[in-house]
């Protein structure tokens, strides 16, 4: 025995990820989801309203004095909405890899529980949490083992009769190879034991841009159209 730690089975898809948060912040403008874009705040709001009424449908839309935590919650990501939806700043926690997104959602949010760390590694206890948000987050992790991890975490984590709400993308991004999608297949081999509605959502980013600011009657007409959608959105309540 040398007493020499044993390097982390998932250190250099740590690395990688940290590496390509620090891209973007250089790469894309600061201001693509500005809510004064017109692309964003439609397809924010078509989101948010979809999520809900999916939440709502499965009776497990979350209330204020429910344990709600975000898996990868970047600066402030959906807890800004959950205190749209009633939820109390101390109702909300989140996980970030990145710690200056960590400090500004703190900032933005100082009585929640922000922690920086690792989603295959949730620093809470079992069975903590009613609601467990995982939005743009498995679609950044290539490492499959890794997905695995995580979600068996995210399962750990929560409570029987809590539910996962889900958001990610289900089709390739032809301009960021760097994101992988994950498929109503790969979702349902994640969380065996998590069961409830998968639905297609989200315009597509590049025609939202060019529609929503001359027509948002125009550019919900479209993403009406299934094959237009690039994410899954889903509620996945563990029962037992």
């Amino acid at each position: 025995m040398t007493g020499t730690s044993l390097p982390h089975p998932f250190a250099e898809e740590r690395l990688r990820i940290v590496a390509e948060y620090a891209r973007r912040a250089r790469e894309v403008p600061a201001d693509l989801w500005a809510p004064w874009q017109p692309a964003a705040s439609f397809l924010l709001r078509r989101r948010g309203a979809q999520a809900a009424r999916l939440l709502a449908g499965e009776g497990v839309f979350p209330a204020a004095g429910s344990p709600c935590l975000e898996v990868g919650c970047g600066a402030v990501g959906w807890l800004g909405e959950l205190i749209g939806w009633g939820l109390r700043s101390a109702d909300l926690h989140g996980l970030d890899l990145e710690r200056s997104r960590v400090e500004r959602a703190r900032a933005a949010l100082p009585a929640a529980d922000i922690r920086i760390g690792d989603a295959a590694e949730l620093p809470w206890p079992d069975e903590r949490f009613a609601l467990v948000i995982a939005s743009t987050l498995m679609s950044s992790v290539l490492e499959p083992r890794m997905r695995v991890a995580i979600a068996a975490e995210i399962t750990r984590v929560l409570r029987p009769g809590g539910a996962l709400l889900w958001y990610d993308l289900r089709v390739p991004n032809p301009r960021n190879p760097t994101v992988r999608p994950v498929s109503r297949r790969e979702l349902a081999a994640l969380f065996p034991g998590l069961v409830g509605p998968v639905e297609t959502a989200t315009l597509a980013a590049p025609l939202a841009r060019h529609v929503a600011p001359w027509s948002e009657l125009v550019a919900g007409a479209l993403e009406r159209c299934p094959w237009l959608r690039t994410h899954l959105l889903a509620v996945l309540a563990r029962r037992t």
